[in-house]
């Protein structure tokens, strides 16, 4: 992921994939000092990069780059099996695209998908990553004896120079609810800047789901504790210990036990063509039907993203199939088979990833039935107070009672 260390702290919450509670790290303040490979780094070709208008870098994303600056978020990052060995096999899957050709690695971190680049044959990776974790990323190509393949560029995609086209971007950029932290951005300017017609982004297509959830235990642990404590009555904390516990959304793992009826779709990304403008707000109307009888706790959002070939290849995307209407109104991902494009999910039925699901509960439950009609509409949005947090909207109805829930990820 991309970060920068600068003098600046964090506010608190100010994560990387929303799971790190930041660090303070050392100043650098040549932050766009690229370090030179034995080639001579950047080399001409037969394009110049585009220019493209890039943001301003804010005290906010001083202080999100510096939160990644700590190894310890790269450290959780790489022991996600899921998330790690995906990323291995969908480099090695798309080999031929790779081999021979000129790869970005957009907030390259340690510099391991850089890496798994070079072994796969890429004849220059440009990693880029504006956390003064490109400092070990630098040695870390240099003990590898990458140092002649591999450029580390110490800044922000947006600033730094490379003075060719690119055949191939990478990026490790989702975050929590897939949007937090607005790293596709970076990404996107990426791509704007310097990959050539018919490049290739991996991952390429990227989708947000959501589903009503029952939980509960989750609910009886953080709440009807306080009703009897000890043989206590506690239970004047009760409207503090439920603003506490669900104001904000909450990461935690879930089972597909919890989900109450099939998934819909919030926002599908087509990293080829998604602009920075149509993520700024995202607005989804849904409508479900519970496939059973249960108190319903809130709504759970999760994200599958894909590795599917270069854009002007004219394959078809197993995402297509992922958004199809299922009977109850809602939609149901698709699993990829070996022909198909790889996915990596982060699903409740699916292996668990650092990314877990995020949850965002009511302060009380809602008790439905079998085949009771859930509907509504949800709205994603970059804060006004720093974009790279998430205000979320929802209004639901059921059972002829309607509700508003706001809250924040932060």
């Amino acid at each position: 992921m991309e970060g920068e260390g600068l003098p600046t702290s964090p506010p608190a919450g100010a994560y990387s994939n929303g799971h790190h509670n930041n660090q303070n790290g050392t100043t650098q303040t040549d932050h766009l000092k690229p370090w030179k490979s034995h080639s001579g780094g950047a080399r001409s070709r037969s394009r110049a990069p585009r220019e493209v208008d890039a943001p301003p870098c804010t005290d906010f994303d001083k202080a999100y780059f510096q939160s990644y600056s700590h190894v310890g978020i790269h450290e959780e990052m790489i022991k996600d099996r899921v998330r790690t060995d995906t990323y291995r096999t969908a480099i090695l899957q798309h080999q031929k695209h790779i081999e021979g050709k000129v790869v970005v690695d957009v907030g390259c971190g340690t510099g391991i998908l850089s890496i798994f680049c070079a072994q796969a044959g890429a004849k220059h990776v440009y990693a880029v990553d504006a956390s003064e974790i490109a400092l070990q990323a630098n040695e870390v190509v240099k003990a590898n004896k990458l140092s002649d393949r591999i450029t580390v560029l110490h800044g922000r995609v947006e600033d730094v120079q490379i003075d060719e086209e690119v055949d191939v971007i990478i990026s490790e950029w989702m975050g929590y609810m897939l949007l937090y932290e607005s790293m596709l951005g970076s990404v996107i300017i990426a791509r704007d800047r310097w990959l050539r017609p018919g490049g290739l982004i991996l991952p390429s297509i990227a989708v947000l789901y959501m589903a009503p959830v029952t939980h509960p235990n989750r609910y009886a642990e953080s709440v009807d504790f306080w009703r009897n404590v000890y043989g206590i009555d506690m239970s004047p904390i009760l409207p503090l210990a439920k603003q506490c516990a669900f104001e904000e959304p909450s990461v935690e793992t879930i089972s597909g036990e919890n989900v109450l009826t099939w998934p819909h779709v919030v926002k599908h990304v087509d990293c080829y063509t998604v602009t920075v403008k149509e993520l700024e707000s995202v607005t989804a109307s849904f409508k479900f039907q519970s496939m059973m009888r249960a108190p319903f706790n809130g709504f759970a959002f999760w994200f599958d993203v894909e590795f599917s070939g270069p854009a002007n290849t004219g394959a078809p995307s197993s995402a297509d199939e992922s958004t199809k209407p299922n009977p109850s109104g809602g939609h149901r991902r698709k699993r990829a088979n070996p022909d198909e494009a790889l996915v990596l999910s982060t699903a409740p039925e699916d292996p668990p990833t650092h990314w877990q699901q995020t949850m965002v509960y009511f302060y009380e439950p809602i008790d439905v039935e079998q085949d009771q009609v859930i509907d509504g509409s949800v709205t994603l949005t970059q804060s006004k107070e720093n974009a790279r947090f998430m205000n979320i909207h929802l209004e639901y109805s059921s059972g002829g009672r309607s509700f508003v829930k706001e809250s924040v990820l932060r």
